[in-house]
């Protein structure tokens, strides 16, 4: 029997998203109108709406759906807002928050990756996410952003990240050393960066931030 992937897509929402404190209306439409099932690997096509992370490609992997949601809601983003995404991953994230902004830059270091998520926004007619391959690490936008998103975990927050922030600009991103690690919504106050902890969880590093290896005798 096939998977009605519309009713699998409601009851993700219903069933996983929301009861996760997932209530902004706008994230909620969003999920419900980016095809999920699209963006994942095709093997995986059939796991699109379960509650777990799915392989990508070069020890990657999307984040669970009620990590993206509580992403998107925590950004609190607003029509007229430019947003920076550090991973684009498989473009699933860029899309939803296509959907919630301005415009969208997303930097991915995979080129194959790079390639694939332009493909999949463009068969989804998303024209105001521009996806760009990069280091974050090694990388200068040469401007600010109301928002940012990382989709990848720091040991410990890069600098740059920060001064990428406009004034009130909300920031997303998971802190900390796997297994047990920390999202936190960062708000830029004049020259200051607030911290909010939101849950814990444990998401891949990203490529140059994970903790230096620690060695014992």
């Amino acid at each position: 029997m096939s998977l009605n992937f519309e009713q699998a897509r409601a009851a993700m929402i219903e069933q996983q998203v929301r009861p996760w404190d997932v209530l902004d209306p706008r994230v909620l439409e969003a999920l419900a109108r980016v095809r999920r099932e699209d963006f994942v690997a095709p093997a995986h096509r059939s796991l699109a709406f379960s509650d777990l992370p799915l392989p990508l490609a070069h020890g990657e992997c999307m984040m669970k759906p009620v990590v993206e949601g509580r992403l998107l809601q925590a950004l609190g983003l607003e029509p007229g807002d430019d947003v920076l995404e550090i991973g684009t991953g498989s473009g699933f994230v860029t899309a939803c928050l296509a959907q919630l902004a301005r415009d969208v830059v997303s930097i991915e270091r995979h080129q194959d990756f790079v390639d694939a998520a332009r493909t999949r926004l463009a068969h989804a007619g998303i024209g105001n996410a521009r996806i760009e391959c990069a280091d974050a690490l090694a990388w200068d936008p040469g401007r600010q952003f109301d928002a940012i998103a990382v989709t990848a975990a720091v040991a410990t927050l890069p600098e740059a990240f920060g001064r990428w922030l406009k004034p009130g600009g909300r920031m997303f991103v998971v802190r900390g050393h796997s297994p047990v690690q920390e999202a936190l919504r960062i708000v830029r106050r004049d020259d200051a960066l607030v911290a909010e902890s939101l849950f814990e969880t444990d998401i891949p590093y990203l490529h140059g931030a994970a903790p230096a290896p620690h060695f014992s005798l």
